[in-house]
């Protein structure tokens, strides 16, 4: 009657065409035992990141390997492009988008070069991690394999 009892969901989208994989299969174990929260990676064919949520971009490394977005409901999130990427400093990596920015789904927040970055680093999966897990009731990956930029992935209920 007035979704008093309705959960809130958010969802995470593919921020490029890729294959999606389960975080425990990342090569790096910070990410791979969840240190940093729980989510899942993707493996790029395309080279530009593109927003998984709408939200704001609240913090986005020197480097531009990686960045942190949050949503307007509180949801944190992590992208990593690659793994051990940050040793590239900055090398291969364009940011489209500055802290404080206000973004929506699909906006290009950074070109990267995917062809280096395969020769450079040991992975090219990119983590996407939700950071403040104390505000999520459940998660649920709702595709794994191949997957369109755009395409939700993450289904989080929040607490």
């Amino acid at each position: 009657m007035f979704n008093i009892f309705k959960q809130k969901e958010i969802y995470i989208n593919a921020p490029f065409k890729g294959e999606v994989i389960e975080l425990e299969n990342v090569a790096d174990q910070v990410f791979s035992q969840k240190m940093l929260g729980d989510g899942f990676a993707i493996i790029p064919e395309e080279n530009i990141l593109k927003s998984p949520v709408n939200g704001e971009i609240i913090q986005i490394f020197p480097t531009g390997h990686a960045l942190g977005i949050k949503t307007k409901d509180g949801l944190e999130l992590l992208i990593h492009l690659g793994i051990d990427t940050v040793e590239l400093a900055g090398q291969g990596f364009n940011k489209l988008v500055e802290e404080g920015a206000k973004i929506k789904q699909g906006r290009a927040l950074i070109e990267f070069d995917l062809d280096y970055i395969r020769e450079n680093s040991p992975s090219t999966a990119t983590p996407i991690v939700i950071t403040n897990m104390e505000k999520i009731k459940k998660i649920e990956i709702l595709k794994k394999g191949s997957v369109k930029a755009g395409q939700k992935i993450l289904k989080v209920i929040l607490a």
